[in-house]
């Protein structure tokens, strides 16, 4: 850990080692610029790191899980050259906090026009985290974040009714709505399963940031751990997904309802099973939870499409109309599909990949693709 914040407060600028192409099935090719200089520490794989893509006025730029912020500065022999911006994030989460575990990091990047968003873990007070957002002004040489928004309540597992904690089920994914310029942002549960159904409670939510006040609106509950976010300006709609338990990972179409917060079920309703399964230590836990198969038989919303077994779901994004694409950790593997004109997938095809994928942005017809199982980054054209 040491070693990559010290390559960070050091601004040492880092590159890709190795360039190659993989055929994919589907008639898919990966351009892979592997192994990136300082990413060394990961949030699911100790080594190597993990990380966020964005774009600045056509730009790449990449965030590692512990605050390596940098530009593509140039493209050299199928190189791909970074510049590391100086930026003050490592004020609010850092060596302390990254000695924890490698499940307290930051966990999304946004960046539209001249603003940058990341939102991370913080440590509200000793041992008790949350996930919590910071916002600046981009420039290519200092970026000065400051916190917009950060939950009252923290989590931790003596304050847990279930004495678990997991912080790996922290949401944090970032998306505008454009039409209204709010932040969408998502939470998880902690494995603090309770407070996803709890309408008083941030966590387990997908909310609607108002301000830099604190202020917001709940849009969706009743979420494990949304892993993927999409705000879809042309159907007026959210698309997310969601690390289920053991089992049933999930796409959810959320509509925006000013009457009622729509629920998605977690904790009472799940295609997937709690660690262990059904036996005799679970119980009570199913007794609590009891992860009914049906949705709508228990009047929450049913998910646009579950797996069972999970594939570690990650990011969404559009590409055009309504053709979207799905990332995986665990199953490494892209899954495109379209929605129908009732909102139902079709045409849906996995394509593998070979490597866990963390982050995924479209772009110039250009799908780019942070690996994280050799901190690289990957490119796939599409036609």
């Amino acid at each position: 850990m040491s070693d990559e914040l010290s390559f960070q407060q050091k601004l040492k600028n880092f590159s890709n080692s190795k360039y190659y192409t993989l055929k994919l099935n589907e008639n898919y090719i990966l351009e892979k610029y592997q192994g990136l200089d300082g990413f060394y520490y990961g949030i699911n794989n100790l080594f190597p790191g993990s990380g966020y893509l964005g774009f600045h006025q056509n730009k790449l730029v990449i965030l590692s899980s512990r605050g390596i912020l940098g530009y593509e500065s140039k493209n050299e022999e199928n190189i791909l050259h970074f510049k590391q911006i100086k930026n003050n994030i490592n004020d609010f989460i850092g060596e302390k906090q990254f000695s924890k575990g490698n499940w307290f990091s930051l966990k999304d990047l946004l960046i539209h026009n001249d603003q940058i968003y990341v939102s991370f873990t913080e440590e509200i007070k000793e041992d008790c985290w949350n996930t919590s957002l910071l916002n600046a002004k981009f420039n290519y040489e200092n970026i000065i974040f400051k916190k917009i928004f950060s939950p009252k309540k923290c989590v931790n597992a003596s304050n847990n009714i279930d004495h678990e904690f997991n912080a790996h089920q922290s949401g944090g994914r970032i998306v505008l709505m454009e039409n209204q310029n709010h932040i969408i942002f998502t939470t998880g549960d902690y494995r603090n399963r309770f407070l996803a159904k709890d309408p008083q409670s941030v966590n387990g939510k997908v909310i609607k940031i108002k301000d830099d006040k604190n202020n917001f609106e709940i849009i969706s509950m009743g979420h494990r751990n949304p892993q993927g976010l999409l705000f879809d300006i042309e159907n007026n709609f959210i698309l997310s997904t969601e690390h289920g338990p053991y089992g049933g990972d999930e796409i959810n179409l959320i509509r925006f309802d000013e009457k009622n917060i729509p629920n998605y079920g977690w904790p009472n309703a799940s295609y997937g099973e709690h660690y262990g399964e059904k036996i005799q230590a679970n119980k009570l836990k199913y007794r609590k939870y009891p992860l009914n198969k049906s949705h709508e038989n228990y009047n929450f919303i049913e998910p646009l499409k579950y797996f069972v077994p999970s594939i570690g779901i990650s990011e969404i994004v559009k590409l055009d109309k309504k053709n979207y694409v799905v990332s995986s950790l665990k199953d490494k593997s892209l899954y495109f599909f379209k929605l129908n004109k009732n909102n139902k997938i079709d045409d849906f095809k996995k394509v593998y990949t070979h490597e866990r994928i963390r982050d995924l942005i479209f772009k110039n017809n250009y799908l780019y693709l942070f690996l994280e199982d050799t901190a690289s980054l990957g490119k796939i054209k599409i036609e």
